[in-house]
């Protein structure tokens, strides 16, 4: 049954007061309406600008098979002027919606919506997605069955061929290049669950109440390895992340940044790229890895000279650096704690593996 809208205004960090606009109360899911004390999940959709893929993304998430655990839908708007909010309004009235003045990046949005859920998990979902039938009901069960999981990647499939993998969860390696598993490749190859190095934050469920002893998605990155950087976070602490291929969505991408490779995100995955080493490594294991690194970067410098970047990906190592060293990168700096050595160890392991993995491409 739809309600009256209503509207509130709330402070948000960093930005004005944004309204708040929950548009009736039942909740998409094939187990139909629950309470809210009953939802297990919620699933929040970061959108900017989204329409063109916003209205297929919420119409497959109404088509979720038998048996899904009773579930809510949270968009959280970032200054859209494309009618997103409009579209919304009319044909998704049981979606609720946060609507912010302006476009804060993917990583304040999430922050707001993963905030002010009150679930015990929350899927991150892009809004250039199409779910399938079993994609929520694959991941709650999936981090349900492991104690000490912080997150679950769903298989991501490319859009135009969704016989091969967009994504099967990211790897990090000791030459500093995080990379989707199995991008490119028969999806069919990608067929099991396991542990990866961190969950692709487009489209992956998290258990809530570890971000309150990590701390949540690092607003310094505004989009870019954001994810790589949570999941690294939850390492350290002794969380692990997973891959559940049962949980399918085809996924169109870079469909905000308008292409895979461009001037805007080549310099700001490369900034991230070394606030993301310099802020989760201790000083120590910097310098070990620092001939590795110096010999990833310069193949990577090398590589987007031929996409005629080069000098766009150096400024952007630089930007990264002036990040890193910056006071707010010097206060988000995690800091080392002897009790966790031995996760630091496990995580230079998959450093030095994950080098083998791109070779193997596996």
């Amino acid at each position: 049954m739809k309600q009256e809208n209503k509207i509130r205004g709330t402070e948000k960090s960093g930005i004005e007061k944004a309204g708040t606009k929950k548009v009736g109360t039942e909740k998409a899911g094939a187990d139909k309406t629950g309470t809210g004390s009953m939802e297990q999940v919620t699933v929040v959709i970061p959108n900017y600008n989204g329409i063109r893929f916003l209205g297929d993304c919420l119409e497959a998430l109404r088509q979720q098979e038998e048996g899904t655990p009773f579930y809510g839908v949270l968009v959280v708007d970032n200054g859209s002027e494309d009618g997103s909010l409009a579209l919304l309004s009319e044909s998704f009235p049981e979606v609720e919606v946060e609507a912010l003045p302006e476009n804060t990046g993917f990583c304040h949005a999430v922050n707001v919506g993963i905030r002010r859920a009150s679930t015990p998990y929350v899927i991150l979902l892009n809004n250039d997605t199409k779910v399938r039938p079993g994609f929520v009901k694959g991941l709650y069960q999936a981090i349900e069955k492991e104690e000490m999981a912080f997150s679950v990647s769903a298989r991501m499939l490319m859009w135009d061929d969704t016989e091969r993998m967009d994504d099967g969860g990211d790897r990090y390696c000791v030459l500093g290049w995080a990379y989707a598993r199995g991008k490119g490749r028969p999806a069919a190859r990608f067929h099991r669950p396991c542990q990866v190095f961190s969950a692709c934050g487009g489209a992956a469920i998290y258990r809530k109440k570890i971000f309150e002893e990590i701390g949540y998605f690092d607003e310094a990155h505004f989009a870019y390895l954001e994810d790589l950087d949570v999941g690294w976070r939850a390492r350290i602490h002794g969380y692990r992340n997973f891959y559940e291929p049962s949980a399918e969505v085809v996924h169109f991408g870079s469909a905000s940044s308008g292409s895979r490779y461009n001037a805007w995100k080549t310099s700001l995955a490369s900034a991230n790229n070394i606030y993301v080493v310099g802020k989760n490594m201790p000083l120590l294991q910097w310098l070990w890895n620092l001939p590795f690194l110096v010999a990833g970067f310069v193949v990577k410098f090398l590589f987007f000279c031929r996409k005629g970047m080069g000098k766009t990906y150096l400024q952007g190592l630089g930007k990264g650096f002036g990040k890193l060293f910056s006071k707010e990168g010097r206060e988000r700096k995690v800091r080392f704690r002897f009790r966790f050595l031995g996760n630091y160890m496990a995580i230079q392991g998959q450093l030095y593996l994950n080098v083998l993995r791109i070779l193997k491409k596996t």
